[in-house]
């Protein structure tokens, strides 16, 4: 029996009803990334809490390990929460994540340390890491759906770019705040107690997007879909029988997009630290201000994508970060800083691109009754393989080869596959959703 076609609502969404829909996906979305941001640039610190060693990369290296756990959780977490997505909405399902996500990193602010419990300490860790991962493997790609299911078909990039400038904007706050704290507080007393703080606070910022997102209407054509009983039973399986194929391709390109991103947010901060000497505070103002500029580009890249259409966007965005990597960690690791902020945003143009491209990719490949699950599942899948383990990575690459360079070298593969991806990708700009 051939596949009935839902019919994409024609009416548009009051513009106060979209900013309401914008700001109530942008600010659960801030969290989620916040949280992650904030372990990250409190990696050399968080390593001494809980992983000491009297080798600082061997700590190092298991605190970026732990990092990367919270992302094996992600796909788990997207199959589980894109099916409820799918099923029983997109506004109670993003309602959960962003309590969970908030919870189990306020817990992180009040485990004890390796000195006080031994290895009950990184054990901790890691389950709060584990949960962490596995309600954000539900986060971002269901925010992006439901944004988009409300946009404007023309405008669908550039409304969507709002999800990631409250992600880059995350990490500016997260970069912002650690900075703040370390100069109000001596190494000492941040040490003792002053990393907590910037977990602690997770809590009622989640209660906060908690509040935003209950009170929010459901999306459109997830409405139009159920009335229509054109919901599936099985999403799961509908995505891997018939989407299969674009989830692999879309993955590959979104491997350049975590990959670039987490490069550009999290592992910059502490290249220009060990390799290029910049001390913590120095490291930290460059991402501030580069992830700042960061998101307000992101606007402005959504415009240009609905101009020139997705494929086009994405091909620029691997060529950009292909010819951009290079000189962007050469300038990281001169040690100085106005020149490691130039290097940092090189870096960051590209990963604003992908990022995107990527946003509003997810939801335009796949048809509402399977959106959430399909798009869940290959971002998490990507952002597993490339996202979080980019730190571990990149050191352990420098560790073992000795070249400063070589995390720029793996960018680069990374990207060429991703570009041979993307090239396979069908023009989605201007399509019905449906």
């Amino acid at each position: 029996m051939p596949e009935r076609v839902l019919t994409e609502p024609t009416h548009a969404v009051e513009p106060n009803k979209m900013r309401k829909v914008i700001t109530a996906a942008a600010v659960g979305n801030f969290i989620e990334w916040y949280d992650f941001a904030v372990y990250g640039f409190l990696a050399t610190t968080l390593a001494a809490q809980f992983f000491p060693s009297e080798n600082p990369t061997s700590a190092l290296l298991e605190t970026f390990a732990v990092f990367a756990v919270a992302f094996a959780l992600r796909p788990l977490g997207g199959i589980f929460f894109g099916r409820l997505g799918d099923r029983l909405g997109r506004r109670s399902t993003l309602s959960l994540t962003v309590i969970l996500i908030s919870g189990s990193t306020a817990a992180i602010g009040l485990m004890p340390t390796y000195s006080s419990v031994g290895v009950v300490a990184p054990i901790l860790l890691v389950l709060a890491r584990c949960v962490q991962g596995f309600s954000a493997g539900g986060e971002y790609a269901g925010a992006c759906a439901y944004v988009i299911e409300h946009a404007p078909r023309d405008k669908r990039a550039s409304v969507s770019s709002f999800i990631p400038v409250s992600t880059f904007w995350s990490f500016a706050f997260a970069a912002g705040f650690t900075f703040g704290l370390s100069h109000l507080l001596d190494s000492a007393a941040m040490s003792d107690w002053g990393w907590r703080v910037p977990f602690l606070i997770a809590l009622p910022l989640g209660l906060f997007g908690f509040y935003l997102r209950f009170k929010l209407e459901e999306s459109p054509l997830f409405e139009s879909a159920e009335h229509d009983e054109e919901l599936v039973t099985s999403p799961v399986k509908e995505t891997i029988v018939h989407h299969w194929r674009t989830i692999v391709l879309l993955a590959g390109f979104i491997a350049a997009t975590a990959l670039s991103f987490y490069t550009f947010t999290t592992y910059m901060s502490t290249f220009m630290q060990v390799v290029g000497g910049l001390n913590q505070p120095s490291a930290l103002l460059s991402s501030c201000i580069c992830l700042i500029l960061a998101g307000a580009l992101c606007p402005v890249v959504g415009r240009m994508s609905d101009r020139i259409g997705r494929r086009a966007t994405t091909r620029s965005a691997c060529l950009i970060l292909i010819v951009a990597v290079f000189p962007a960690f050469i300038m990281a690791g001169t040690g100085v800083l106005w020149i490691s902020i130039v290097g940092q945003m090189l870096l960051g143009i590209g990963a604003v691109m992908t990022g995107i491209v990527t946003a509003v990719l997810m939801s335009e490949l796949f048809p509402t009754r399977v959106r959430y699950t399909a798009s869940a599942s290959s971002y998490n899948l990507a952002y597993t393989l490339f996202g979080g383990s980019a730190p571990f990575i990149a050191t352990l690459l420098i560790s073992t080869t000795g070249n400063r360079l070589a995390p720029a070298m793996y960018l680069v593969i990374v990207c060429i596959i991703a570009l041979a991806a993307c090239s396979k990708l069908p023009e989605t700009s201007n399509r019905a959703l449906n």
